[in-house]
């Protein structure tokens, strides 16, 4: 709206270069507001927040184009434009997100299946070795080379697995320095995983220094320069490299449908659940848990059978062959314990420990996953229960008929006077029948009492749900109720007041009469 001086001093000029004055101060008013609100917006990014910005600027800005200052009073940092900002930097986390779980579980399948061709490597060279190829040959040098190959990759893919572990940490909690990121129990996790990994036999498997017979397995590549304790060292490094396989429990995790399905993380986040692999394995259980064990258990088995041969074969004992040591582990891990077999050395019989504490373990996981299956479901709980309370009133209806019937027939021979046996004889029975009646009464009660322990939780939600609804349905009609008394009560009031006013009226207009 243009100032009154404007007007005063175009008002000699007429109507048409009136008008367009006032277009060209419209123009330059739009101008001076889009001008302060591009400058707001510059002040808010600078800022970084959502603090308010002095617009004096602004207001003299546009009091300098003609501009009205009552049309500047709502904020001019275009919420529009900052709104749709922060919704492209929020797209943009989301999609480094995705990227970045993707990299996370590449680089775990790589790193579990470098692991496992380590593992394997290691289980041929130990197998073939004496038969196949002479130790410190081409081949044995090759192998092992392998060996430590696979362990320097599975290094720098442990290395970038968790670097892409720290960058997703960055991009969830708003970028900030990763140096936050690296705690101490990150950094003990690191280490642990670094040193695991890193284990593997450094030395060659050597010429064949113990005699073996061609019906023994394969035994261990020693040389006759090397001592026993060099060789236990190689025997352990061999078997710790199977602590590698905790890339399983990873892998499992990040590539499980839980985890890739978007409403399970959406459902999930809004319960405050944490997507570990404790919770994805309650979940393999549930769904398929005679599966799950299976596959453990068969893996469990070969893996400790073949430990146990290779901890037992520089003894050239029965159980440094796979199949006394696959029936060694079996009974051991159903912790029957013949003791027609048993480990020699100190490696064999931890391997054997080892499998009792799983083996109680897994037979106890079996025990709960029969018994669920046994179980009956609440469909089925609701019938059974229901004919049970059937068939035990039936039993006590003739209960308590067979006992009117020896209470009649007691009666009887006391009237009738009979002999003193037969007159026993219906005491002992009447007894009786009191006696399975008050039983069948107590087994009634008491299933029952169990039946009403089943608390059917759909049920009383709806029952909760319904009388909710019935308790808002009363409020609301008490609520209308209280507003009509209310308007009854402003009518009535206003009626008294008119009342008391033609009152009023009426003796004034009758005291001068009364004078």
């Amino acid at each position: 709206m243009p100032s009154p001086i404007w007007e005063g001093s175009k008002g000699e000029t007429g109507q048409t270069e009136d008008g367009a004055s006032r277009s060209d101060d419209r123009e330059r008013g739009t101008g001076g507001r889009l001008v302060c609100a591009l400058e707001m917006e510059m002040t808010n990014r600078s800022l970084h927040g959502d603090s308010k910005v002095d617009c004096v600027n602004c207001d003299g800005l546009i009091n300098r184009n003609s501009g009205d200052s009552a049309e500047v009073s709502v904020p001019l940092s275009l919420p529009g434009k900052r709104t749709t900002l922060m919704e492209g930097d929020n797209l943009h986390r989301l999609r480094d997100r995705k990227v970045l779980l993707e990299d996370k579980r590449r680089l775990c399948a790589l790193a579990l299946g470098t692991a496992l061709l380590g593992i394997l490597l290691m289980i041929i060279h130990a197998e073939i070795c004496p038969f196949v190829y002479k130790p410190g040959s081409n081949i044995a040098l090759i192998i092992n080379c392998s060996i430590s190959l696979s362990t320097g990759c599975l290094l720098i893919l442990i290395i970038a697995f968790h670097y892409k572990d720290i960058r997703l940490f960055v991009n969830d909690h708003n970028q900030v320095d990763w140096r936050i990121a690296m705690t101490s129990h990150r950094v003990l996790v690191i280490t642990l995983e670094l040193l695991v990994c890193s284990i593997h036999p450094v030395g060659t498997y050597w010429k064949v220094g113990l005699h073996t017979n061609s019906s023994s397995t394969a035994p261990l590549c020693v040389s006759n320069h090397h001592n026993q304790a060099l060789l236990d060292i190689e025997l352990l490094l061999s078997v710790l490299m199977f602590l590698r396989l905790y890339l399983v429990h990873r892998a499992i995790l990040l590539h499980s449908k839980v985890l890739l399905s978007a409403s399970y993380r959406s459902i999930g986040s809004l319960n405050n659940i944490n997507f570990t692999f404790r919770f994805v394995l309650k979940v393999l259980m549930n769904k398929h848990p005679a599966r799950t064990l299976l596959v453990f258990i068969v893996f469990f088995w070969l893996t400790a059978s073949w430990m146990l041969t290779l901890c037992e074969r520089q003894t050239q004992a029965s159980t440094g062959q796979m199949d006394t040591a696959l029936w060694l582990i079996a009974i051991t891990f159903l912790t029957v314990g013949y003791g027609d077999v048993a480990p020699t050395t100190s490696c064999g019989k931890a391997v054997c420990l080892f499998t009792g504490v799983m083996g109680v373990a897994c037979t106890a996981m079996l025990v709960a996953v029969v018994t669920k299956k046994l179980a009956l479901n609440k469909g089925e709980k609701h019938v059974h229960f229901f004919m049970l309370d059937i068939q035990i009133s039936k039993r006590i209806r003739h209960a308590a008929a067979n006992v009117l019937r020896e209470c009649w027939l007691l009666h009887r021979t006391n009237v009738t006077k009979g002999n003193r046996g037969e007159h026993r004889r219906h005491q002992r029975c009447l007894l009786e029948a009191i006696r399975v009646f008050r039983h069948l009464r107590l087994k009634q009660r008491q299933l029952r009492d169990y039946v009403s322990e089943m608390v059917d939780l759909p049920k009383m939600q709806m029952i909760m749900c319904d009388l909710s609804a019935n308790w808002n349905n009363s409020y609301r009609e008490l609520e209308q109720r209280i507003l009509t008394m209310e308007q009854k009560l402003d009518e009535l009031s206003r009626c008294f007041q008119q009342t008391s006013e033609l009152l009023s009226q009426v003796l004034r207009h009758r005291n001068p009469e009364i004078r």
